[in-house]
């Protein structure tokens, strides 16, 4: 760069040091976040596929490959097959035969020889629950000393001759868990069934703790690490018996042979899911079906036996993961749409601002000959010195600060930020000084008339957003593109009408205050009427920021909402106190209800074995008092009703044929059996008539589709007991009730705690911390919008207001007179975001489907909508409203305060 250029960019920079720090501030920041969402979605993603496979037992998730023993071959075959050196051999085929990105994590993927059905322990000594002797699986598992501690004795070796079929007795360990279920010692012998010979002796010789129990080692086949009750297919429910397993010396497979356990080679890959990348999805549930039943299983029959057989649930895992992040991708592609349509308007802004002011310098330049190109290309350099450093900045803040994802998108999105706002100046001045010109003439706000070619572009937004919106609400969030940029689009339509409306009521105003005797209010609507068009154009930047930050605000209130309401239904009130076995203790409530927090109480007896006479399923019945339920009822809004067509007549005695008991009946109960009166069989073999007398789709006692709600008094004696406390209150204290119910055999479950269990994946988390963001993003874009519509105006309310100053205004008149100025287009900016959001939440609502993002379960019977929210209505308007009015007002304080003659130039009075 020559150095001439080099000196006039540093006096550039140095005469505009502030806007340049402004600029750079507005660029780093926009970067920043343009860096960050990409970077974040990627974190994400990645914690909630491994929360989901984690979550998932290890048995569903590892590739369980086996192979049958070839019989047809000779016995000294397959004992050669079994031992160590040609498992472990198998074992490197298969674990190379994964493709990325299916990582095996080779530590936990164990391996070994195992027998697939229970052998039958014939000694007495081990404990049978039922009467049946306990099973034992025998396995020769590999690597079993990296992967347990001994608690006692050692591990199992073999001696002398290598183990053939026809081995009478090899050593074994057992895990803490099976030692102390089946009181097993070392030095135990454990006989099992031989097959053509006498039984095989399991001489236990250690006892070993796991190290990592909840790994795939010991949980793919979770028998070898924790009996199990169990019982066979033919027998009754009650007779079970325990089954447990047996860790052989690792060159013991042999021996396997001579018992009828039909013994299995087999290989457990485990995936690690430290390399899981959500991005990678597809591309992992593709390796997962290679490696099952596609080329990689062929492989493996080539290369390792024909018979090898693959099955996992990892495919399924993935399927549901898929199914949760394909409901909460368009949610995020909507605010992410917003917010970056919000930065791109409110990076053109600052570059038309800066056109704006520097309009006469630029003007000069054409008239002294200056060419475009030379004129864009010195704009670009000085913006680019400014905004590239910055976009570096921001870029570096976005990988420090969310580390481990992936640096592609990232730096498209920083590089695609800096790009533009170096562009924008350089094509604001190109645009408007393409012809030379020597005086621009007036484009009052009250007689300008729109183009043709500018109808017609606002015509086509208006299409467009039309065709938008409808295809949201018919189609869902997830169709295309275009459907994302619903809420935006809704915002540009209503800037456009709000501007073409503008000058109507400011005409009409300005007729009316020309008959006022004051002077502040004609003057100020004068100088409105006479802004020039480019002043409106701001609202294109409000409007589209309040209704961004509107929407994703109402997002976050519709998913508080839904699981609140998911709580509440799950839990029946503010807290419940319940058991399934016998009654409450008779002091229970009056411990409760002195608790602090506790502001009512309903005692309930609730019974799941309830059967109509006439049916043959099983319906849930609740016994309540009539008005404290209905207090209840009314204050959660479940199932509201009116106590007294539940209450029974008081004359002692229970609901029989002459005089059935009135109840509140869900739809499929009514529906099923009728309004009655019928006759309910309750547990201890007494019976009740009922007759419905109202029907409700929801109660607080019953969650489900199928309840009855009847009279305490009603009932025997004996069924009247309460099982179940329901409580209001909003500050309940979860230790001082479980205190209170120790000992009780009762359970206590609160709703703000069953609330927080519906965040079940970091998917959900994170996508409700970037609609946070994007709420903050919008509402700080939206003031920062009007920030440079403000600027961009103080050198001429200065001079304006210096003017009026040399012909006698006051100083209280100058404030009037710029709050009265600024305050029309503030009020229809904040009045139009605030009408505009409501009406796009509202229009878009039907099509944005929040459950996924909301609920713990997608197909979750609550659903989650899209609901306004008063206070992202409200807070950024009033924000935009007082800001507008406060800057005017504090620059005639301070100019004021510095006189009149600064601001004047030569020719100005």
């Amino acid at each position: 760069m020559p150095r001439s250029v080099r000196a006039g960019l540093r006096t550039r920079l140095r005469a505009f040091a502030g806007t340049s720090v402004a600029l750079a501030l507005l660029v780093a920041v926009t970067a920043a976040l343009a860096a960050a969402y990409p970077r974040a979605v990627d974190r994400y993603g990645d914690a909630g596929l491994r929360r989901a496979v984690e979550q998932a037992l290890p048995d569903q998730t590892t590739v369980q490959t086996q192979v049958p023993l070839p019989w047809m071959d000779s016995v000294e075959e397959i004992e050669a097959a079994l031992r160590a050196a040609p498992l472990t051999e198998a074992r490197a085929e298969i674990l190379a035969t994964a493709e990325a990105p299916l990582v095996p994590d080779v530590a936990q993927s164990s391996y070994g020889v195992r027998t697939t059905v229970g052998l039958e322990a014939s000694d007495s000594w081990l404990p049978q629950p039922a009467g049946q002797p306990a099973q034992m699986v025998l396995a020769a598992q590999q690597d079993l000393g990296s992967h347990a501690r001994l608690s006692a004795g050692r591990l199992p070796r073999t001696r002398g001759a290598p183990v053939t079929a026809a081995t009478e007795q090899v050593e074994a360990a057992v895990t803490v868990e099976t030692a102390r279920t089946l009181k097993i010692r070392v030095g135990s012998v454990i006989h099992v069934p031989g097959s053509g010979r006498a039984p095989l002796a399991v001489r236990i010789t250690g006892i070993v703790v796991p190290r990592a129990p909840e790994g795939a080692y010991w949980s793919a086949l979770p028998v070898l690490r924790t009996p199990a009750l169990s019982r066979r297919p033919d027998l009754p429910p009650s007779e079970v018996h325990w089954l447990a397993g047996l860790l052989l010396a690792p060159d013991a497979g042999p021996a396997l042979l001579g018992t009828p356990g039909r013994p299995e080679r087999y290989w457990h890959v485990a995936p690690d899911v430290a390399t899981l990348r959500g991005h990678d999805l597809d591309r992992l549930a593709s390796a997962v079906a290679a490696l099952e039943s596609g080329p990689g299983a062929q492989r493996l029959r080539t290369v390792v036996d024909d018979g090898l057989e693959a099955q996992t649930n990892l495919d399924e895992v993935l399927a549901d993961h898929a199914r949760l992040r394909s409901g909460i991708d368009p949610l995020l592609l909507l605010a992410a749409v917003g917010t970056g349509s919000l930065a791109v308007i409110v990076l053109a802004m600052a570059g038309g601002v800066a056109a704006d002011r520097r309009r006469a310098e630029l003007a000069l330049l054409r008239a002294r000959g200056a060419s475009l190109p030379g004129l864009a290309a010195r704009l670009l350099a000085e913006t680019a010195v400014v905004a590239v450093p910055a976009g570096a900045l921001g870029l570096a803040a976005a990988l420090l600060v969310l580390p481990g994802a992936r640096t592609a998108p990232a730096v498209l999105t920083a590089v695609a930020v800096t790009l533009f706002a170096c562009l924008v100046l350089p094509v604001r001045a190109v645009v408007a000084h393409r012809t030379v010109r020597t005086h621009d003439g007036r484009e009052d706000l009250t007689a300008a008339r729109p183009s043709r070619r500018c109808t017609v572009a606002e015509l086509t937004v208006l299409v467009i957003a039309v065709g938008a919106v409808a295809a949201l609400r018919r189609q869902g969030a997830g169709s295309t593109g275009l459907v994302a940029a619903a809420p935006l689009l809704t915002g540009v339509v209503a800037a456009l009408l709000l501007a073409r409306l503008h000058p109507l009521p400011l005409r009409a105003l300005s007729r009316a205050a020309a008959r006022l005797r004051g002077l502040v209010i004609p003057l100020s609507l004068a100088h409105v009427a006479r802004a020039p068009g480019f002043a409106v154009l701001p609202l294109l930047a409000l409007l589209s920021a309040l209704t961004t930050a509107a929407f994703g605000g109402s997002v976050l209130a519709g998913v508080t909402a839904a699981r609140d309401q998911a709580a509440l239904h799950e839990v029946g009130a503010d807290g419940r106190i319940e058991t399934t076995t016998g009654e409450l203790p008779r002091s229970l409530p009056d411990r409760v209800r002195r608790l602090p927090g506790v502001q009512d109480m309903t005692q309930a007896h609730v019974t799941y074995d309830a059967k109509p006479e006439q049916g043959s399923r099983l319906v849930p019945l609740a016994a309540v008092d009539p008005e404290g339920y209905a207090r209840l009822s009314q204050r959660t809004g479940t199932g509201p009703f009116d106590a007294a067509s539940l209450r029974q007549a008081d004359d002692g005695t229970a609901g029989g044929a002459d005089r059935p008991l009135p109840a509140l009946a869900s739809p499929r109960v009514a529906d099923e059996y009728g309004t009655g009166p019928y006759a309910v069989l309750l547990p201890d073999g007494t019976s009740v008539t009922v007759r419905i007398a109202q029907v409700r789709e929801r109660t607080p006692a019953v969650s489900g589709e199928e309840f009855l709600i009847v009279d305490r008094a009603g009932l025997p004696r004996g069924e009247a007991r309460a099982t179940t406390l329901l409580l209001t209150g909003d500050a309940l204290d979860g230790r001082a009730l479980r205190s209170a119910a120790d000992g009780t055999a009762a359970t206590v479950r609160l709703r703000a705690e069953e609330r927080n269990r519906h965040v079940d994946s970091p998917l959900q988390a994170g996508a409700e911390r970037l609609y946070g963001v994007a709420v903050a993003a919008g509402a700080g874009y939206a003031i920062l919008a009007l920030v440079l519509t403000v600027l961009r105006t103080v050198p001429e309310r200065g001079a304006l207001l210096a003017r009026l100053r040399t012909m006698g205004m006051t100083r209280s008149q100058g404030r009037r007179l710029l709050i009265l100025t600024a305050l029309p287009q503030a009020f229809l900016a904040a009045a139009g975001g605030v009408l505009t959001g409501w009406v796009a939440i509202h229009l878009l609502a039907p099509g944005v489907d929040l459950t996924a993002i909301a609920l713990a379960s997608p197909s979750a019977p609550e659903g989650a909508v899209l609901r306004t929210d008063p206070l992202s209505l409200a807070v950024p308007a009033l924000a935009v409203l007082l800001l507008a009015v406060g800057v005017p007002a504090g620059q005639a304080w301070w100019t004021s305060r510095r006189g009149s003659v600064r601001e004047l130039r030569l020719g100005d009075t």
